[in-house]
């Protein structure tokens, strides 16, 4: 196979991985009713006049799979933290005990869950999307290239193949994360 299209098609791959990569980060931070420390990992707390990542002030852990506790690195910023917390619309209501802010996370509703697996769909077209892009935009670089047409109709085809092996890895996270929301 001619070494251009050969590097079209790898870069239409790292394209598509990418999509399934950003996929796996946004299913990340969409809780499935088990605590994680990385349902707070979009929180950003106010630090010395810059806003600074939760996980950079202080250590979050999960003692169970209820709760998330968050330990500030200065007890000055338990404040700071409980009202960026809240001010995160994540749905949460952490408490300050003095060396900790503690967060309960409440069981999942079943309309809470409906809602997530909504989200969690609006994310896996995001992704498809992206891999249609790269499909697209790969079909665009072979066409200009000055190659015959048999090795172009090939070339597409290669293209589309790995579109659809991509498209079935999107469907697959999708479905997986799907039973892990409404599992009760």
């Amino acid at each position: 196979m001619n070494e251009e299209i050969q590097f079209i098609l790898d870069s239409a791959k790292e394209s598509m991985e990418a999509a399934l990569k950003h996929l796996e980060k946004e299913f990340v931070k969409i809780r499935a009713g088990k605590a994680s420390p990385a349902m707070l990992s979009s929180v950003m707390v106010e630090y010395y006049g810059s806003q600074t990542p939760l996980s950079q002030v202080s250590n979050i852990n999960t003692p169970d799979g209820r709760t998330i506790s968050v330990q500030p690195w200065e007890k000055k910023m338990l404040q700071e933290i409980e009202t960026a917390i809240m001010n995160a619309n994540l749905g949460f209501n952490p408490m300050n005990n003095g060396d900790f802010v503690i967060i309960n996370v409440p069981p999942l509703t079943e309309e809470r869950r409906i809602q997530l697996t909504k989200q969690a769909k609006a994310e896996a077209e995001d992704a498809k999307v992206g891999v249609r892009n790269a499909r697209q935009e790969a079909n665009k670089e072979i066409r200009d290239l000055d190659v015959s047409e048999d090795l172009q109709k090939n070339a597409e085809v290669d293209v589309q193949e790995l579109t659809d092996q991509y498209i079935k890895k999107v469907d697959i996270f999708l479905a997986a994360k799907e039973a892990e929301i409404m599992k009760v």
